[in-house]
């Protein structure tokens, strides 16, 4: 294994420490990561709800809230229906909160036993049998094209609230809100599902404020070289639409000749300090100037006292998110970012009511994979924070299950001891416990249910490692067949509810795409997991003509054949494999930082956390310590120990570090009394109700013999 440092441009790595008032490591292992532009450092330093995308730039976002305003008055029947993994179920239990306290009559319905994924015709009609008039579906229906033409023949109308990528055709559904359709007007496509849903909520709750659908115009007048310059911004649902910049000279332009009178014309039109506004525009216009000014700094004021009687060039200057802003900054970009701010504080369903629904979001998007970037980062970064707090009951009943109570959960944490208890439910056809868990209002019936959970976990990999010893011997037959550039195993004992398991682990093993294939009674049920070699989902579209259903991402996608299909099924992916690129490539550990040994003392860990949260796209921070002493040795694990526990003293600390399936190069590689160079990553152990910092070292060699490819 080689390791890795990228060059950086030191000068650019200052101007960022200094520009954002952050340690000179941070700064450098933004840089080394491509993260360096002002967007991206943003969702890197801040967490506040207010950088946030704004829902209403979604092109149908206002329609959905519409026909759910509708539903609301005409007391219609509402059903969501969601996905059978964690994602799905997440998006199905925060949007039936959001809809059940709006009084609307809701339902929900994920898929139980061997039912396909996304919305089915069956569904459908049960539905309409029941008069119900509104399906909204999440994490799931974008290429439900039939199943959504059928409801809309009976009379249903239909909301799809999905993040999976699109067909050629869409569907015929009333509003489409996904991320990833091209021309959505949304600027960023990798939300979960549960994301997805979260940003309806959020548009639902602004509805029931007085500016919902309101166009508005702020205005700031300052005086120019010997001119005025006028500035405004149209706005509506908190969207800017359109800007005018107008200068005038004193005396020579009346207003109604002004092209500043047609943009302000049928506007309410606010201002930040009327008084001095007033003054500007009667030089711009003289005396007799009318325009109603709404002025909004008293309301400011009162969310925001500290800010009392400063002007909008002093806010300019000390506005924390217009240092994220490109181009030229001017007085009314102070004014926009202070107003929409303000209208977010001042509702607590945009802002901390909002909080309490992102616990389930950061467990969604952690389970799903998204990458751990842009907003994804703040939504999962608070819904960690709610997690650690407790706030939601359910939650905490599960947590006590799971031995995590007392734990600051990270999000390993999730990935390793939450989502895959929740997606065990899914996967073994009955999601409903998960969600029945999350709906719950009783703490017996959450204890009870969290119990199932586990218990449900546990019957899982019991089912998985049975199916893994019966697969496994037959992965490297198929590997030879497809030419060693694609797995694809089937059979008829295997439950369909872990195939996705096993392909992930075949893809992971031999670093191929892998396909793995579940036979029921009347058709088959395939995962196919992926790294970069080739896109999933594209990949199973060269089947669709045998295919019942696919979808999915590029990383990991489903899809189902009929019987009669599959022997032409199976010869045709063979010959497809011949053309599947394999990317092989050496392991290269990449380094973000190199240490000092005077900077290995405890506050290290707050370059860690500053930089969660981790996850799909963004991996816990890699550093290189040279010149480490180890001062103690031993094996760990019982039989046969591959684990090595160590203790790495370098400056005036002793660290505990742990080095897994390293046993084998003790003496060889490393031995007690060495000095070493390591590559670490740095965390909390919780022991005994002890918390200690710990290294996990991930590659070590003696002193001076592994060079940093540069």
């Amino acid at each position: 294994m080689s390791w890795e440092k990228k060059v950086v441009d030191s000068r650019q790595v200052r101007e960022i420490s200094k520009k954002y008032s952050i340690d000179l490591i941070i700064a450098s292992i933004l840089e080394r990561r491509g993260a360096s532009a002002k967007e991206d450092i943003k969702f890197y330093l801040e967490s506040d709800l207010v950088y946030l995308h704004n829902p209403f730039l979604f092109e149908d976002m206002e329609i959905a809230v519409d026909r759910i305003l509708q539903a609301v008055d005409e007391g219609e029947k509402v059903r969501i229906f969601g996905d059978r993994d964690v994602d799905g179920i997440t998006s199905t239990v925060l949007l039936h909160e959001c809809l059940q306290e709006m009084g609307i009559q809701i339902s929900w319905r994920l898929p139980e036993g061997d039912e396909p994924y996304g919305l089915t015709k069956e569904g459908v009609r049960q539905f309409a049998d029941e008069d119900g008039t509104l399906i909204i579906t999440v994490d799931c229906g974008v290429t439900n094209n039939t199943e959504i033409a059928f409801a809309a023949s009976l009379g249903v109308d239909t909301i799809i609230v999905d993040h999976h990528l699109v067909g050629e055709i869409l569907p015929p559904a009333l509003a489409i809100i996904n991320p990833k359709i091209e021309g959505c007007g949304y600027p960023f496509p990798n939300l979960a599902g549960c994301g997805v849903t979260a940003k309806l909520i959020w548009a639902l709750h602004f509805s029931r404020t007085d500016l919902y659908k309101q166009e508005l115009v702020l205005l700031h007048a300052e005086p120019g070289n010997g001119t005025v310059i006028i500035q405004a911004a149209k706005f509506e649902n908190l969207v800017e639409t359109d800007r005018l910049t107008e200068e005038i000279v004193p005396g020579l332009l009346k207003l109604e000749s002004s092209r500043l009178a047609d943009f302000l014309v049928g506007h309410p039109i606010l201002v930040y300090d009327r008084d001095l506004e007033y003054k500007q525009l009667r030089t711009a216009f003289g005396e007799k100037v009318d325009i109603h000014l709404v002025d909004t700094a008293p309301e400011i004021w009162k969310i925001f006292p500290s800010l009392s009687g400063k002007s909008l060039l002093r806010l300019q200057g000390i506005s924390r998110s217009l240092q994220y802003k490109e181009g030229e900054i001017q007085e009314i970009d102070a004014f926009i970012s202070l107003f929409t701010t303000f209208v977010k504080m001042k509702n607590p369903s945009l802002s901390s009511e909002y909080l309490k629904i992102l616990d389930l979001v950061a467990i969604g998007t952690i389970a799903d994979m998204m990458p751990m970037k842009n907003e994804n980062r703040i939504l999962v970064k608070n819904g960690m924070a709610q997690l650690n707090s407790g706030g939601r009951e359910a939650m905490v009943s599960f947590m006590v299950e799971q031995n995590l109570i007392g734990k600051k959960l990270s999000t390993t944490d999730i990935g390793w001891q939450v989502s895959p208890v929740f997606n065990a439910a899914g996967r073994l056809g009955v999601p409903q416990v998960a969600a029945r868990l999350l709906l719950s209002q009783n703490r017996t019936e959450h204890e009870e249910l969290a119990k199932e959970l586990v218990k449900l976990n546990k019957e899982r990999k019991k089912i998985g490692e049975s199916a893994w010893d019966r697969l496994f011997p037959k992965a490297l037959k198929s590997l030879e067949e497809h030419n060693n550039k694609l797995i694809v195993l089937n059979d008829r004992n295997l439950h369909r509810g872990i195939t996705g398991i096993i392909a992930s682990r075949l893809m992971n093993l031999y670093h191929v795409p892998s396909i793995v294939i579940a036979h029921l009674e009347e058709k088959l049920i395939g995962s196919i997991r992926s790294n970069k070699t080739l896109n999933a989902k594209e990949f199973l579209s060269q089947f669709e003509d045998l295919l019942i259903d696919f979808g999915g991402h590029p990383r990991a996608a489903g899809f189902s054949v009929q019987k009669h299909n599959f022997e032409v099924f199976l010869k045709r992916v063979h010959q497809a494999s011949q053309n599947i690129d394999v990317l092989h490539t050496e392991d290269v550990l990449s380094i973000d930082a190199e240490v000092p040994s005077s900077f290995m003392n405890p506050d290290l860990i707050k370059i860690v956390e500053m930089m969660e949260p981790y996850g799909e796209e963004h991996r816990p921070i890699q550093f290189l310590l040279r010149d480490a002493v180890i001062d103690e040795l031993s094996l760990m694990g019982n039989g046969d120990a591959k684990h090595v526990k160590l203790l790495i003293r370098s400056g005036s600390y002793k660290w505990p570090a742990v080095f897994w399936r390293a046993g084998e190069r003790i003496d060889s590689d490393f031995s007690r009394g060495d000095m070493v160079d390591l590559v670490f990553r740095l965390g909390r152990n919780y022991f005994r109700n002890t918390e200690t910092l710990q290294l996990t070292v991930l590659d070590i060699s003696r002193a001076g013999l592994n060079s940093v490819d540069k």
